[in-house]
């Protein structure tokens, strides 16, 4: 790989993007009783201006999750997101998202990474999607650890934006898990070099985990009406089950309701 070709933008398809975020919402739609935002946690508003977006890294679907998050934002916003080259390479279709592959635990891995996303955020319109966990992690891992890229990246940025984001995928009440998502206060980065990066990576790990905190909060109350609705999914238990309960609300005249009831005793 030249040196050249480490400064080029990944590439992307614009219109392959759009397409998937839409098989996303269905995907998700299908597989989950509801995709929901924390009234107390959504997005903030962006300034103009690259934009990094610092995810915990739970579950595969972490992807999926970015993309259909990607469209709270204006369609003009270009999105990326760094990836475990092996990962990838059992899925290459996903680099026509904007998902290049770094190899991780190498210097070689670390340059492509810091490289790639400077060529990112050198475009105002840019939004880069981190799992800076650097690995499966999960929710309740306290305390919150960063790999150290992000800091170096941040050390070398100037006007660039960051939210962290916490993402979790509880079972409440229904046969299908929830997926629960938190955006915290925005991170304005104007001068990176002010701060080590050290420092930086022990910032966003200190906003991460309190998003995580207050995420983990709200879906232990397991109130509906603590979030917004972003995508209603498949609701009721299914099989024999919803079946029986069709036909006793059939025959007491009244509506069918898919959400399973939860009673306290």
């Amino acid at each position: 790989m030249t040196s050249r070709s480490l400064d080029a933008l990944p590439r992307r398809s614009a219109r392959f993007f759009r397409g998937f975020r839409k098989y996303a919402r269905r995907y998700i739609r299908k597989n989950f009783h509801a995709m929901r935002i924390d009234a107390g946690g959504t997005l903030p508003d962006l300034p103009d201006g690259p934009l990094i977006v610092v995810m915990n890294h739970p579950s595969w679907w972490d992807p999926l999750t970015a993309v259909v998050l990607s469209g709270l934002m204006p369609d003009a916003r270009a999105h990326y997101a760094p990836m475990d080259a092996g990962g990838l390479a059992q899925y290459r279709f996903m680099e026509w998202l904007g998902i290049f592959g770094i190899e991780l635990g190498t210097t070689r891995g670390s340059l492509v990474f810091l490289r790639k996303c400077n060529a990112v955020l050198a475009r105002p319109e840019s939004v880069l999607w981190i799992t800076a966990q650097g690995r499966f992690a999960d929710v309740r891992d306290r305390p919150t650890r960063l790999k150290e890229g992000i800091g170096h990246l941040l050390h070398r940025a100037s006007r660039v934006s960051v939210v962290p984001l916490a993402i979790e995928y509880p079972f409440w009440n229904d046969r299908l898990p929830e997926l629960l998502v938190r955006f915290g206060p925005l991170i304005d980065v104007d001068d990176g070099a002010a701060e080590s990066s050290e420092g930086w990576t022990r910032r966003i790990e200190s906003a991460l985990e309190a998003v995580q905190n207050q995420l983990a909060e709200s879906a232990c109350r397991r109130d509906p009406a603590a979030f917004n609705v972003l995508i209603g999914g498949t609701a009721g238990v299914g099989g024999f089950y919803d079946v029986g309960r069709r036909f006793l609300a059939t025959i007491r005249g009244k509506p069918f309701v898919a959400d399973h009831q939860a009673h306290e005793s």
